[in-house]
């Protein structure tokens, strides 16, 4: 099957399952994400939000169902075939050296090169800390000194220069790993930002939280699991803030409610 880029949806899950032994980790999930949308996934710990992020980031091969990247169903085994179809993951450790300046974080093994005596290739610095300026100005962050150990930097501003990152390697897809969950609520502000200014450029967002007071704001649409299973996928103008809220609650006092009853 030819791939289609004029799909409404980038990326498609159907019926996807992941077992792990005799250990079910996801069961039977769908999940559609549109172009240029943000898609929120919710749920607490034990939900399954990291089962699935590894299933699309191309580290785990789901067990039963298909997985689809502009209507083409496709099998990844690594997530380097993940990021040459444009999918990129953004974990919560970010994968920043936090001694190295801003720049060499950017590009990080990718660094723009120049030719020195006609012989040698040397990384060209003034090239890289043009384009790592430039491509976090877009996303609302200043650089203050070129030479800035991103350590020195803001969790904020760090979540900034990893996504600044993958979009400026040709990442279409951005899955963020709960990006504000180390946030105090000034700099989850401002990744709920640079998240809705990643919309705004083309590209299309899953946002992976147990928070729903951050996921409403930026959310266009939501997909809700609870131990495994998906207890729905809803738009945002069909769902309340407080809706989701109840439903997430709801789905672990029902499993814990039903495991009593079996005793």
């Amino acid at each position: 099957m030819a791939a289609d880029p004029s799909s409404e949806y980038i990326l498609e899950l159907d019926g996807v399952s992941k077992f792990f032994g005799s250990v079910v980790a996801l069961n039977d999930v769908t999940l559609r994400l549109r172009r240029g949308e943000v898609h929120c996934l919710l749920g607490d710990n034990g939900a399954g939000k990291s089962t699935l992020i590894k299933i699309l980031a191309g580290v785990h091969p789901p067990s039963l169902g298909t997985y689809r990247v502009d209507a083409e169903p496709v099998v990844f085994d690594s997530p380097r075939d993940a990021l040459d179809r444009g999918i990129a993951t953004v974990y919560q450790d970010l994968a920043l050296i936090p001694l190295m300046s801003v720049s060499r974080n950017f590009f990080l093994g990718r660094e723009p090169t120049r030719t020195r005596w006609g012989i040698f290739r040397v990384f060209d610095r003034r090239l890289a800390v043009t384009i790592a300026g430039e491509k976090l100005a877009e996303l609302g962050i200043i650089v203050r000194d070129d030479e800035q150990p991103v350590g020195t930097m803001s969790g904020g501003e760090r979540q900034c220069l990893a996504i600044a990152r993958a979009i400026h390697f040709g990442a279409r897809v951005l899955i963020l790993d709960e990006p504000t969950a180390a946030l105090g609520v000034k700099q989850s502000a401002n990744t709920l930002r640079i998240i809705a200014r990643a919309r705004d450029k083309g590209v299309s967002v899953i946002f992976i939280t147990h928070n729903v007071q951050h996921a409403y704001p930026v959310g266009d649409s939501f997909t809700v699991l609870d131990r495994g299973r998906s207890m729905g996928t809803f738009q945002k103008t069909g769902i309340s803030r407080d809706e989701i809220l109840k439903m997430m609650a709801g789905g672990q006092q029902m499993q814990d409610l039903m495991r009593e009853l079996e005793r």
